[in-house]
């Protein structure tokens, strides 16, 4: 598998893919520039963070900006607050996307990568339940092709959660260690699935991303990527079968700049599997 650039972005922090199968349209984030992109334009130009963004079935995006599920539109990129969280002001929201029913799932971590006071949440719309507590950095989210089962990354963990899922209520139950990733690797951080049932994950730190098992927890593939924080990746294309990934150049050395040059840069990797679509809000 070849590892195509699309963009040289230059994202300080490349994140959040998500693909609209309707439009045909990949969005995606640098987080801490507050950009939203469309396909290699820049779709809006906000004033916070965003950590993580869906589509959304009434056209528009919902967007997790730094405290708050909003409604963006994207023609005039107003942005409309849905809800706030209550979270410390040493937090951002961070990875999310929307489970297989619609619901927003995502997850907030400490702006200084040390302290566990992060959260993982879920939004119906209407209302913000609390799944989770105690998350360093809240990141990767999966479901199994049966939607049975949730996957979930809290980075430092160096591991992926499995989960039992209810579709009906959106609760978690369960958890247990799926993966567990070698340090020799990278930081486990996006995650995307596909209808085999295995896991792709963008290894931070590791200039690569991989596929597992996550019923064995064995690592089935390692493609390389020429940015060395390779941070999200997501299925798109008209087959569902081209692999987008996400990178940053936030916190890299001068040396490590030189070596990955195209770091912060988006690309893509035409696979041999079909993934799981992005579900949208709503």
């Amino acid at each position: 598998m070849q590892t195509e650039l699309l963009l040289d972005a230059k994202a300080t922090l490349g994140e959040g893919p998500a693909w609209d199968a309707k439009t045909q349209t990949l969005y995606w984030l640098d987080i801490l520039e507050k950009r939203v992109y469309a396909d290699t334009q820049i779709l809006a130009q906000l004033d916070e963070f965003i950590g993580c963004l869906a589509p959304r079935k009434n056209g528009n995006l919902l967007l997790g900006t730094r405290f708050s599920f909003a409604d963006l539109t994207p023609d005039s990129a107003q942005l409309t607050v849905l809800a706030t969280l209550n979270e410390l002001p040493t937090n951002r929201m961070n990875d999310g996307k929307c489970d297989p029913a619609g619901r927003f799932i995502a997850g907030t971590m400490d702006m200084n990568e040390k302290d566990p006071h992060g959260a993982l949440y879920s939004f119906d719309g209407n209302q913000v339940t609390r799944l989770l507590d105690g998350v360093t950095i809240s990141n990767g989210l999966a479901w199994s092709v049966d939607h049975k089962t949730f996957y979930y990354i809290d980075t430092p963990t160096r591991e992926v959660k499995a989960f039992d899922y209810d579709l009906a209520t959106g609760q978690i139950a369960n958890p247990r260690a799926a993966i567990r990733i070698p340090e020799s690797l990278g930081w486990p951080d996006g995650m995307t699935s596909d209808t085999d049932g295995n896991l792709w994950i963008a290894l931070w730190g590791g200039a690569q991303v991989t596929k597992w098992n996550p019923n064995t927890g064995k690592l089935l593939e390692q493609i390389p990527v020429p940015a060395l924080q390779s941070s999200a990746c997501v299925f798109g294309g008209r087959d569902m079968n081209e692999l987008y990934v996400t990178s940053a150049r936030v916190g890299m050395s001068d040396a490590d700049l030189k070596k990955y040059p195209l770091s912060g840069g988006l690309f893509k990797i035409v696979t041999g599997v079909t993934g799981m679509p992005t579900f949208e809000f709503g």
